[in-house]
Protein backbone atom coordinates (compact mmCIF):
# COMPACT_ATOMS: atom_id res chain seq x y z
CA UNK A 1 0.00 0.00 0.00
CA UNK A 2 1.33 3.44 -0.93
CA UNK A 3 -0.71 5.50 1.55
CA UNK A 4 -2.16 5.40 5.05
CA UNK A 5 -5.70 4.01 5.26
CA UNK A 6 -7.20 6.95 7.15
CA UNK A 7 -7.37 10.09 5.06
CA UNK A 8 -9.81 12.28 7.02
CA UNK A 9 -12.04 12.23 10.11
CA UNK A 10 -15.08 14.20 11.23
CA UNK A 11 -16.22 14.76 14.82
CA UNK A 12 -19.95 15.56 15.19
CA UNK A 13 -20.78 18.64 17.28
CA UNK A 14 -23.93 20.41 18.43
CA UNK A 15 -22.31 23.82 18.93
CA UNK A 16 -19.37 24.50 16.59
CA UNK A 17 -18.13 27.54 18.55
CA UNK A 18 -18.13 25.70 21.88
CA UNK A 19 -16.37 22.68 20.33
CA UNK A 20 -13.82 24.94 18.60
CA UNK A 21 -12.96 26.61 21.92
CA UNK A 22 -12.65 23.23 23.67
CA UNK A 23 -10.30 21.65 21.10
CA UNK A 24 -8.21 24.80 20.71
CA UNK A 25 -7.76 24.94 24.50
CA UNK A 26 -6.96 21.25 25.01
CA UNK A 27 -4.56 20.88 22.07
CA UNK A 28 -3.29 24.49 21.94
CA UNK A 29 -4.06 24.82 18.22
CA UNK A 30 -6.14 27.05 15.93
CA UNK A 31 -9.20 25.65 14.16
CA UNK A 32 -10.46 27.35 10.99
CA UNK A 33 -14.26 27.61 10.64
CA UNK A 34 -16.10 27.23 7.32
CA UNK A 35 -19.78 27.14 6.40
CA UNK A 36 -20.30 24.83 3.45
CA UNK A 37 -23.93 25.20 2.42
CA UNK A 38 -25.36 24.84 5.93
CA UNK A 39 -22.79 22.35 7.20
CA UNK A 40 -20.46 24.12 9.59
CA UNK A 41 -16.93 22.73 9.75
CA UNK A 42 -13.97 23.48 11.97
CA UNK A 43 -10.78 22.23 10.33
CA UNK A 44 -7.93 20.89 12.45
CA UNK A 45 -4.43 22.02 11.42
CA UNK A 46 -2.70 19.94 8.75
CA UNK A 47 0.99 19.92 7.86
CA UNK A 48 2.09 18.78 4.40
CA UNK A 49 4.47 15.79 4.33
CA UNK A 50 4.09 14.96 8.03
CA UNK A 51 2.85 11.72 9.59
CA UNK A 52 -0.86 11.41 10.34
CA UNK A 53 -4.00 12.92 8.90
CA UNK A 54 -6.31 15.80 9.64
CA UNK A 55 -10.03 16.17 10.09
CA UNK A 56 -12.81 18.45 11.15
CA UNK A 57 -15.46 19.29 13.67
CA UNK A 58 -18.82 19.12 11.86
CA UNK A 59 -22.17 20.65 12.79
CA UNK A 60 -25.17 19.51 10.75
CA UNK A 61 -28.16 18.34 12.79
CA UNK A 62 -29.52 16.20 9.94
CA UNK A 63 -26.35 14.13 9.41
CA UNK A 64 -24.14 14.27 12.52
CA UNK A 65 -24.94 13.28 16.11
CA UNK A 66 -22.35 13.33 18.92
CA UNK A 67 -22.06 10.09 20.92
CA UNK A 68 -20.21 8.87 23.99
CA UNK A 69 -20.75 5.17 23.18
CA UNK A 70 -21.50 4.69 19.46
CA UNK A 71 -19.35 4.99 16.38
CA UNK A 72 -15.65 5.08 15.68
CA UNK A 73 -13.15 6.04 18.39
CA UNK A 74 -10.58 8.59 17.23
CA UNK A 75 -7.12 8.63 18.85
CA UNK A 76 -5.23 11.92 18.85
CA UNK A 77 -1.44 11.53 19.00
CA UNK A 78 0.42 13.28 21.79
CA UNK A 79 3.91 13.60 23.21
CA UNK A 80 2.46 12.66 26.63
CA UNK A 81 -1.30 12.21 27.12
CA UNK A 82 -1.03 13.91 30.52
CA UNK A 83 -0.38 17.21 28.71
CA UNK A 84 -3.85 17.26 27.16
CA UNK A 85 -5.54 15.52 30.12
CA UNK A 86 -4.42 18.43 32.28
CA UNK A 87 -6.47 20.86 30.15
CA UNK A 88 -9.62 18.83 29.44
CA UNK A 89 -11.71 19.54 32.53
CA UNK A 90 -10.86 23.26 32.61
CA UNK A 91 -11.99 23.41 28.97
CA UNK A 92 -15.37 21.83 29.83
CA UNK A 93 -14.70 18.17 29.05
CA UNK A 94 -14.59 15.11 31.29
CA UNK A 95 -11.84 12.52 31.70
CA UNK A 96 -13.29 9.01 31.28
CA UNK A 97 -10.05 7.03 31.66
CA UNK A 98 -6.79 8.40 33.02
CA UNK A 99 -3.44 7.68 31.38
CA UNK A 100 -3.16 3.90 31.11
CA UNK A 101 -0.32 1.82 29.73
CA UNK A 102 -1.37 -0.33 26.79
CA UNK A 103 2.00 -2.13 26.70
CA UNK A 104 5.68 -1.10 26.87
CA UNK A 105 5.91 -1.38 23.07
CA UNK A 106 2.71 0.52 22.21
CA UNK A 107 2.66 3.20 24.92
CA UNK A 108 -0.21 4.89 26.73
CA UNK A 109 -3.80 5.91 26.13
CA UNK A 110 -6.57 7.89 27.82
CA UNK A 111 -10.24 8.60 27.09
CA UNK A 112 -12.25 11.80 27.48
CA UNK A 113 -15.63 13.32 26.65
CA UNK A 114 -15.54 16.58 24.75
CA UNK A 115 -18.02 19.42 25.33
CA UNK A 116 -20.35 17.90 22.73
CA UNK A 117 -20.58 14.47 24.36
CA UNK A 118 -18.15 12.65 22.04
CA UNK A 119 -15.83 9.94 23.36
CA UNK A 120 -12.29 10.73 22.14
CA UNK A 121 -8.95 9.02 22.89
CA UNK A 122 -5.35 10.12 23.28
CA UNK A 123 -2.19 8.08 22.57
CA UNK A 124 1.46 8.66 23.42
CA UNK A 125 4.64 6.60 23.58
CA UNK A 126 5.57 8.04 26.96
Amino acid sequence: MEYNMVGWFEIPVGDIDRAKTFYETVFQIEIQLQDLGGTKMGWFPWVQDKQGTSGSLVQNKDWYTPSDTAGVLIYFSSVDVNNELGRIEDAGGKIMQAKTQISPEIGYMALFLDTEGNRIALHSRQ
